[in-house]
């Protein structure tokens, strides 16, 4: 369950990484790190992006994920 608990908590520190890299960093820039970082939360805020609209320039998909795997932490332990 530990193992569980920590998996769940490491995405949501990428969501949170991907986010603020996001302010900073333009959307077209080519880089390996966070082509990688995009390929391993992608299976997580697409599903909610499709969702939830962008509103106002700003996408709540990293929001929505990040409060629903803290739930999700919750309700397993």
């Amino acid at each position: 369950m530990r193992i569980i608990f920590s998996i769940i908590e490491v995405f949501k520190w990428l969501i949170v990484i991907r986010a603020v890299v996001s302010w900073f960093i333009s959307p077209g820039t080519r880089n390996p790190v966070l082509d990688l970082l995009g390929k391993v939360t992608d299976p997580i805020l697409q599903p909610i992006s499709r969702v939830i609209p962008v509103m106002g320039g700003l996408d709540l998909s990293p929001l929505v994920a990040y409060v629903a795997l803290t739930l999700l932490q919750r309700l397993i332990f």
